[in-house]
């Protein structure tokens, strides 16, 4: 049960012998909202990417795995690399047109 400190919050010494610090795991329990309640952005991006384009799918609110199974869906149908990265999917060039089209035809909500 060795986690990083800097995780605690709050609690930095006890005297109590019986004290047994507790953590907050809120991150596991989040779930994923249906298609048609995402509103995803999907945005065009160049910063600090020595000027190759990419493009970025902001906004969804679910799993970890529902995520990377919509970035491999979206990568499978584009047919370009990419990556899902801090809650963000990232594809290679730039494919907004095709990708709203893909995500409108999966029932989410998605615009520029």
């Amino acid at each position: 049960m060795a986690k990083n400190r800097k995780e605690r919050s709050g609690i930095v010494y006890s005297t109590d012998e019986q004290f047994e610090y507790t953590y907050d795991d809120n991150q596991e329990n989040v779930e994923t909202l249906a298609p048609e309640l995402q509103k995803l952005k999907v945005v065009l991006d160049t910063k600090s990417r020595k000027g190759k384009q990419v493009t970025l799918i902001k906004g969804f609110v679910g799993t970890e795995e529902d995520l990377n199974q919509l970035g491999k869906l979206l990568k499978t149908k584009c047919g370009v690399g990419g990556s899902v990265k801090d809650g963000e999917i990232i594809i290679q060039g730039d494919f907004r047109e095709k990708i709203i089209a893909l995500l409108i035809a999966e029932n989410y909500k998605a615009t520029k």
